[in-house]
């Protein structure tokens, strides 16, 4: 280009003397060119043309002026610059120029000669994989060569003149890289094919038209060949078309030819030169000014290039577009900057000099020139403001980004540096410094949410409003009102999900370098040849001290900025919907980016460039917030929702990312693993309710629709820490408190409630999420997996870990073996870990039976070992309380705790048995646990009005008050203490006036404990685990390394326990219990009948993997579904968005409505097939598990284990009886040691224990003659003997049948003193409104009564049913069949018709098989003491016989009435023996079976209860009102 340059200057020379000259003497001088070429060689291939046509230069007295039509630059063939009526004019002075400088004060230069340029298009258009840097960097040598030899050396020290001002008018400038002529024919021949598709769909849908017209004439006539003959022709029809329209492809439309589009329009750029911005000395005033941060070198900076202009300019449209996708990829518009730009570039002295070899030909030859290395830098410090900024990006433009950035690469020569080459972030740190700021009216980002890169309906979008945005070196601060919107083609677009007004957000980069990250002076580069004279040992790297080693990240969004108006709150609404939405969206942004365009084959073997993404080391988040507000709708139509809000919040959260490499001979990606290090926030005055709505589910979004909102909890202050587990623990291990736990949570006053609403709102909430996931993995390709199940293999696992199975407990696929786990991964520990356990077979540990109960309960001593390796969870709670409320009563009960702790620990793996297991575990402390409850019977408070105890109720007092009268009040802490409520959040009971609520339950305390062991190892302490040892001492064997031990266990203890309730109280107790506690949602308790149902037709079916094809067909015609729902839902979005001209609002509107009831018709069918599909799927897995351990039964009876265990034990508890006032008492039951448990073991059997060590009932009733009502007749000296035994074992069902193996209860002779007028209070009190009096009261009342929580129920009606029992055990056939007439009376009609599988599971519901009952004989001491007149008894000595009963499937009712019968009818004899003083018979002869009862017991029986009649002289209304509810017969 220079050497075209040099011609020039010949040709001109002359010319320009002659206008010089002219101008002393007033002359002009005007040049015409019709058409010029000007051809530059810069080497023997490579070449510059300059290409005018019409070319005018004019000069006039003080100004020139150029001009041409046309003027093309062409490189090597190729037109890379082209000028559309180029007009360039010089001035000594132009006056628009002054209002330019006024914007900028710092300039001081008056006047300066300016250039205009005026240009209606400028194009640059680069060919695909030209490399124009090539020749570019030969020219630039060639005028490198021609400055050396032209320039004298006084002329290079001479005083260099300010450069003019420059002024460009550039109506449309675009910058083209042109894309790969073979990636454009292929996109078009693409789409031509899919269009193709349809129309020859079209084509054959209208020939099978004809073809039936056809057959409906002629009937069968028509010949098939003449048929196949029009199929086969139009067959060849479509190939034809197809290659007609590929020829003409291009006739019509051009061919697309753009990779690269940058388009600006009306631009107008003016650059000033001025006297204090001259000069190298001034130059680096600026250049330290503006780079304030950066270390300035002691030594100076010398430089090579040098200059400082102030920069203004302005232009309407920034346009970027990447092929023909629909979006821009940068659009900016109305853009206005301003501010000061310094280029300059370092002296390399000698060894950052390279020398070029120039090929000049003849005469000249071989010239070598001295080339700078050092990178030209730019310093700036601009100001602009623009009305638009918009930003498109995604993972689907990544293959043309990376075609994008081949082409950049071939617009720059590579420097010739021998060090790695920087990545893109160090080479920006390095060339670009200063500061800039912008104000934008409106910024934009979307990011793209599909794989299609010409979608535009799925993006998210960040909507920025008036944002001023400061890019400081190493750091970005946005400033203004942020919204986050959904985009998607559904009901569901344009939801702004996140709306963060006043939004301060500030990135801080922290570059993690060897030295200063902002020292880019120090940077020198080298010439490879003298790479050897300053390095020494080690790879040469130019950029050691620069260059990033790794890049930390900090976010900060502060939100407590107020901009003079009141401040608004920021929200997060959120559907569920949404939710799975930004699960795909963040499953596309996370995927792996294929290589493109790489290889020998493309020619690009370069490394590949490391990721952004990869280079993070740590991020770390920080939000601040006023206030917040969230909001979560299961569905569009707003049913069901949770509202949380809170006041002032702190969030920050610090991850750290490592990156794995895969092992292999195979180059593969480093896996990228992220660890949360540490969280920590703190939320305060946080609220949480429930929503609902009464709009019906299937109605469309209501703007106005009716929300009830309902309390769930709230709380004061909350405060969670999480810190990594690999960080060193400083602490005193002594203390359990202090320790350091990952995760530290802390809640102040929670206040909770939950009620039949809640209840309601919740169930609902988590149905709709479980149906979900339960959707998303029924779908799933490893939905059928597992359901064929290796034999062998699971003989090995059953003989290794038998306590993983169990039938009814695994619903889903079986557990894998470790070892097949353990070959994933191929690191030290975990190959550790793989040769431990195949080594586990090789070890046998025995282990002694457990003779007796242990003393200490097995979770405390699971939970007590010193094995911990990691505390991971730590919840505490300060002063909570929880309101309930059942259905039936009024009133409510709250329950409170001054001190909660909750800790989670993870123990390190340990042997038990043969089998390598890990425990974790959780223990629960609950101190100052008070019940309080409400006394009045209809209390008048409304239901929403929640009632609260004040925080001084709630608190720990370690004084107690001596005086029993002030325990009671207000101050006090006795059970039967009355305290006052508040409503308010912070006020105190005085502010607002409520009720006042009773102590039913005084401070105590409550520990849990649960343990589970898991399969699953953590690789990292693999090498920590020591192989099991043989020991031979066996007695010194721990108690949880027997096989019974290591299984999940939980325990429940209280201490001491005072209880005192009234009738209201209790009432309301049981009610909240059963209706609230254990309320089973009728929907789940239908979907379980189903799934009993499918059970039943399984073991019914003969061949169940039948079932399979059916599972496969009922998964397609879900995924049938769901495609029609998608399709409805983008047909009704598109109606909305499109709103046709052709049709009225009333059509569209009616049009809509028909798609919407399509719509929810498609998604009541879908949700019935897939919730039919969960079913069979889960039954068919239990069925295969259950026939693989069919085929275990065989093995031998150790291998039968425990799998999990169940503890409760309380050591004493008092329970306090009282009238309705809550004061005055009736009785008092004391309990101690209670203890029950629960064994499930591995073959399906059950073991229930029950075990109390000490009991008493007293009489508090005035005037009574027996205190003690109830208590055993001997004290239990030792803790290891009861008072009551109660043992069961139980069977897994069979068909549906409980079956109780054994079942055993044992009782120490007892002591009963009973009076008439207690047993009529206490049936008062558990049974209000039952006429104690009445005579007749029939069986079907009595078992009524079982299960009465003491609220009045509508009477019912009798029942015709007579259907029969199972199978009609000895003597109790009559009892069975009239009890279950009664059972099935009072269930509603079923809905469905009644098969034989229905009236199956019926009858299994109903009844127990009892194999093996056995009730050990109890001698009583009776007295008794009846009303007025009624004889009194008094020490009568009576022995209830030891009653068995073998092989009887009865209900538990039968079961009662048997035990009733049989004791009545020894207790009568006994009784009239004790009266007649008579010896008593051994215990032993009244033992009988069920079975062997006689027909003359009748008899019998009437001749004994007419002589107690004669001899004791009871009248027969007496004898019922006394003993009626123990002995009396119903009738």
């Amino acid at each position: 280009m220079l050497c075209g340059e040099k011609e020039e200057d010949a040709a001109l020379t002359p010319t320009e003397s002659k206008v010089v000259s002219g101008q002393r003497r007033g002359l002009c001088v005007r040049v015409e060119l019709a058409c010029t070429r000007l051809t530059a060689h810069v080497s023997e291939e490579n070449y510059i043309l300059l290409h005018t046509e019409g070319l005018s230069v004019s000069k006039h007295a003080g100004s020139m002026q150029i001009r041409s039509p046309s003027l093309t630059f062409n490189f090597d063939g190729n037109d890379i610059v082209f000028f559309k009526d180029l007009d360039v004019e010089t001035h000594e002075e132009l006056a628009e120029m002054q209002r330019h400088r006024k914007t900028f004060p710092f300039l001081i230069t008056p006047h300066n000669p300016v250039w205009v340029l005026t240009c209606p298009s400028l194009t640059f258009e680069f060919p695909y994989q030209y490399n124009f840097s090539d020749t570019f960097d030969k020219a630039i040598s060639v005028q490198k060569w021609l400055k050396t030899l032209h320039r004298s050396p006084g002329q290079a020290s001479a005083v260099q003149h300010l450069p003019p001002d420059l002024v460009f008018k550039i109506s449309q400038f675009s910058f083209v890289f042109l894309d790969d002529v073979f990636e454009i024919k292929l996109r078009d021949n693409y789409e031509l094919m899919k269009d193709e598709s349809k129309e020859s769909a079209k084509r054959l849908q209208l020939l099978d038209k004809k073809v039936a017209d056809l057959r409906k004439q002629h009937g069968e006539l028509l010949p098939a060949r003449k048929i196949e003959e029009l199929y086969s022709s139009l067959e060849k029809k479509h190939i034809e078309i197809y290659i007609q329209r590929s020829r003409r492809l291009y006739a019509n439309t051009p061919m697309r030819k753009s990779l690269l589009t940058w388009t600006v329009s009306d631009l107008e750029l003016v650059v000033l030169a001025d006297e204090s911005l001259h000069g190298p000395e001034r130059v680096r005033e600026q250049l330290r000014d503006i780079d304030k941060i950066s270390p300035f070198p002691r030594e100076g900076l010398p430089l090579v290039v040098q200059w400082c202009r102030a920069v203004k300019f302005k232009l309407t449209a920034y346009l970027v577009r990447i092929r023909d996708f629909p979006r821009y990829l940068f659009e900016i518009r109305d853009w206005e900057l301003s501010g000061r730009l310094i280029g300059t570039e370092q002296d390399g002295q000698a060894r950052a000099r390279r020398k070029e070899i120039v090929p000049l030909g003849q005469p000249w030859g071989d010239v070598t020139v001295q080339r700078n290395m050092p990178p030209l830098k730019f310093y700036y410090d601009f100001k602009s403001n623009i009305s638009l900024y918009t930003i498109v990006w995604g993972p689907c433009w990544d293959p043309a980004w990376t075609l994008i950035g081949q082409s950049v690469d071939l617009l720059t020569k590579p420097t010739a540096d021998p060090s790695p080459p920087l990545a893109w972030w160090d080479k920006s740190r390095l060339l670009m410094h200063g500061h800039w700021e912008m104000d934008i009216d409106q910024a934009n980002l979307h990011q793209l949410a599909t794989e299609d890169p010409y979608n535009t309906t799925e993006n998210l979008h960040w909507e920025w409003n008036k944002v001023n945005y400061d890019w400081n070196p190493g750091q970005f601060v946005f400033k203004g009102d942020l919204d986050v919107n959904v985009r998607t083609a559904s009901k569901y677009d344009d939801i702004c999900f996140l709306r963060l007004p006043n939004l301060c957000m500030t990135l801080d980069l922290q570059w993690l370098c060897h030295g200063n990250p902002h020292d880019h002076h120090a940077v020198m580069v080298c010439c490879a040849d003298n790479v050897a004279d300053v390095t020494s040992g080690q790879s040469h790297d130019s950029y050691r001290a620069f260059r990033s080693e790794n890049l930390n990240l900090s976010i900060t969004m502060d939100l407590n900025q107020h901009c003079g108006t009141e401040p608004c709150q920021p929200r997060i609404l959120l559907y569920s919907s949404t939710l799975r939405w930004m699960q795909n969206f963040w499953a596309t942004w996370t995927g792996v980016s294929r290589p493109i365009c790489r290889g020998k084959l493309f020619h690009s073997l370069r490394p590949i460039r490391k990721k952004l993404g990869q280079h993070y080391k740590q991020m770390s988040y920080t939000a601040a917030f006023p206030q917040l507000q969230v909001h979560y709708w299961a569905s569009f139509a707003q049913q069901r929702g949770i509202q949380v809000e809170c006041s002032k919040g702190h969030v920050f959260t610090r991850g750290a990312q490592r990156l794995i490499p895969q092992a292999g001979t195979v180059m593969r990606r480093l896996i990228s693993e992220w660890n949360v290090t540490q969280m920590v926030s703190e939320l305060s005055h946080m609220t949480v309710h429930l929503m609902a709505s009464t709009w019906d589910e299937t109605a469309d979004h209501q703007i106005n629709a009716q929300v009830k909102k309902t309390h769930l909890f709230s709380l004061s202050s909350l405060s969670y820490q999480r810190q990594s587990n690999r960080m060193e623990e400083e602490v005193n291990q002594k203390d359990e408190t202090n320790n350091s736990y990952t995760h530290k949570l802390r809640l102040v006053d929670l206040r909770a409630s939950w009620t039949t609403t809640n209840r309601n709102i919740a169930f609902g909430l988590y149905d709709g999420y479980k149906k979900a996931s339960v959707l998303k993995r029924n779908l799933s390709t490893e939905a059928l997996k597992g359901l064929r199940i290796d034999t062998q293999l699971q003989t090995k696992k059953l003989k290794r870990t038998p306590s993983n199975y169990s039938p009814t407990t695994a619903p889903t696929t079986p557990v894998t073996p470790t070892v097949a786990r353990a070959e994933k991964t191929q690191n030290e520990g975990t190959s550790m870990l793989q040769k431990l356990i195949e080594e586990t077979d090789k070890f046998v540990v025995f282990s002694e039976e457990d003779s007796g109960v242990s003393d200490q309960l097995c979770g405390i001593a699971a939970c007590q070992t010193d094995d911990v390796y990691n505390r991971n969870w730590f919840i505490e709670l300060v002063n909570c309380q929880m309101m309930m409320r059942g259905t039936e009563t009024a009133g409510c009960v709250l329950v409170s705790a001054a001190k909660a702790q909750l800790l989670q620990c993870e123990h390190h793996p340990a042997w038990y048995n043969d089998t390598l297991k890990q425990k974790t575990t959780w223990t629960c402390l609950l101190d100052g646990m008070q019940y309080f409850a409400t006394m009045e019977p209809n209390p008048s408070e409304q239901e929403d009005r929640q009632l609260w105890l004040e925080v001084k109720n709630i608190e720990e007092h370690r004084q107690r008050n001596l005086d029993s009268v002030l325990e009671l009040m207000e101050s006090g802490q006795a059970v039967g203490g009355m305290v006052c409520t508040t409503t308010d959040w912070n006020q105190p009971a005085q502010v607002n006036e409520a009720q006042q609520v009773q102590r039913i339950i005084s401070r105590c305390s409550c520990r849990m404990h649960y343990i589970s062991y898991s399969h699953d190892i953590n690789p990292e302490l693999a090498t920590q685990i020591k192989p099991p040892e043989l020991g031979n001492n066996h007695e010194k064997e721990d108690l949880l390394k027997k096989q019974a031990g290591a299984v999940d266990t939980f325990t429940l203890i209280h201490h001491d326990l005072e209880i005192s309730t009234n009738p209201v109280q209790y009432a309301m107790i049981l009610d909240i219990v059963n209706n609230l506690l254990l309320h089973v949602e009728p929907r789940r308790k239908e979907h379980s009948e189903k799934k009993q149902r499918v059970r039943f037709q399984l073991e019914i079916s003969s061949n169940p993997e039948e079932q399979r094809s059916s599972i496969l067909h009922l998964q397609e015609a879900v995924r049938q579904h769901l495609a029609q729902i998608r399709r409805l839902e983008k047909q009704i979005y598109s109606n909305i968005r499109a709103q046709p001209e052709e049709l009225s609002g009333d059509e569209l509107m009616e049009i809509n409505t028909r798609l919407q009831n399509q719509l929810n018709q498609e998604k009541n069918d879908m949700q019935m097939k897939s919730e039919e599909l969960n079913i069979l799927i889960r039954c068919f897995k239990d069925f295969q598990l259950q026939r693989a351990n069919k085929l275990e039964l065989r093995k031998p009876p150790e291998d039968v284990s425990v799998v999990r265990r169940t503890e409760f034990y309380f050591a004493q508890a008092r329970w306090c009886l009282t009238e309705e006032d809550g004061q005055l008492g009736i009785a008092e039951l004391e309990l101690q040691r209670f203890m029950y448990s629960k064994l499930n073991k591995s073959d399906d059997t059950a073991e229930h224990l029950l075990e109390l060590g000490w009991f008493t009932m007293n009489n508090l009733l005035p005037n009574a003659a027996y205190k003690v009502v109830l208590r055993p007749q001997s004290n239990c000296q030792s803790g290891r003997q009861f008072a009551l035994r109660i043992f069961s074992k139980v069977r897994p069902p069979v068909g549906g049948i409980s079956v109780k193996e054994h079942f055993e209860v044992n009782v120490v002779p007892l002591t009963i003193q009973l009076m008439y007028q207690f047993f009529k209070r206490m049936m008062g009190f558990f049974f209000p409104g039952r006429n104690v009096e009445e005579e007749e009261v029939t069986d079907e009342e009595d078992k009524f009564r079982l299960v009465t929580t003491g609220i009045t129920v509508k009477a019912r009606q009798s029942s015709e049913d007579t259907m029969g029992a199972m199978g009609p055990s000895k003597g109790v056939t009559q009892g069975l069949n009239r009890s279950a007439g009664v059972r099935r009376s009072f269930r509603k009609p079923p809905e469905h018709p009644v098969d034989d599988i229905d009236k199956m599971k019926e009858r299994a519901a109903m009844n127990n098989s009892f194999i093996y009952v056995k009730i050990p004989q109890v001698p009583l001491c009776v007295s008794y003491k009846g009303e007025k007149s009624s004889v009194d008894w008094k020490d009568l000595n009576l022995v209830l016989p030891c009653l068995e009963y073998h092989n009887n499937t009865w209900t538990w009712l039968d079961f009662a009435m048997a035990v009733k019968r049989d004791s009545r009818k020894a207790l009568v004899a006994q009784m009239i023996k004790e009266k007649l003083r008579l010896k008593p018979a051994a215990g032993s002869d009244l033992r009988g079976k069920a079975s062997e009862g006689k027909s003359d017991n009748s008899l019998q029986q009437q001749e004994e209860d007419e002589k107690a009649r004669l001899l004791i002289g009871l009248s027969a209304s007496d004898k019922s009102s006394s003993k009626k509810s123990i002995f009396s017969r119903r009738k």
